[in-house]
């Protein structure tokens, strides 16, 4: 049975201390690709803490009740990346209906958090970590809520980055991986935590 505390350092060491950005450099694509505007940056940390949460939870009860019980734990990766899809295929369906301008802005990125290695990621590690699935869905929303919070610091800074004289060969896609280098020591900070 988990406790709260047991959650609370799941919470925190998934969203700061092991970042899956900074890290464990899983998530790259869209973290580098949408953080130009802090509002592109925060409607996909959003759409990506609403996947890899609920993939984290229909994956964890789709794990233990069907796969482990059948003993067909070799299919775990097919049935994840397909649990996945599906969330993201409703996910792109919500926001084309209801949020016509951030499905815009977020453009070929939003497809590609169905290949986001970080949301395959999380369901894989709520299986290698024995995590049950209140334990994973916790993983699964710190993580998420870690990718937000790396994205949305990355596009404030690069949103201010636009008003500097930065050098010539520094410019463009140079600058925004030296920050995320910067970012991702600032973050080995938090390994003291626990």
């Amino acid at each position: 049975m988990e406790t709260v505390k047991d959650l609370l350092i799941i919470l925190v060491s998934s969203s700061l201390i092991s970042n899956v950005v900074l890290s464990q450099f899983l998530g790259l694509c869209p973290f580098l690709g949408v953080s130009r505007k802090m509002n592109t940056a925060a409607g996909m940390g959003t759409a990506v803490i609403f996947v890899i949460t609920l993939a984290s939870a229909v994956a964890g009860v789709i794990y233990k009740f069907i796969l482990v019980p059948l003993d067909l734990t070799y299919l775990q990766t097919i049935v994840f990346i397909l649990v996945i899809a599906a969330l993201v295929q409703f996910v792109e369906m919500f926001l084309k209906k209801f949020m016509p301008a951030l499905y815009k802005a977020l453009g070929v990125y939003l497809p590609l958090i169905t290949t986001n290695c970080a949301v395959l990621g999380v369901a894989l590690t709520n299986v290698q970590k024995n995590y049950g699935i209140l334990q994973g869905i916790v993983n699964g929303f710190a993580t998420a809520a870690g990718f937000t919070i790396s994205i949305v610091i990355l596009a404030g800074i690069r949103e201010k980055m636009q008003y500097n004289d930065i050098p010539k060969s520094f410019r463009g896609m140079p600058i925004v991986l030296v920050t995320a280098g910067l970012m991702a020591i600032a973050f080995c900070g938090f390994s003291g935590l626990l």
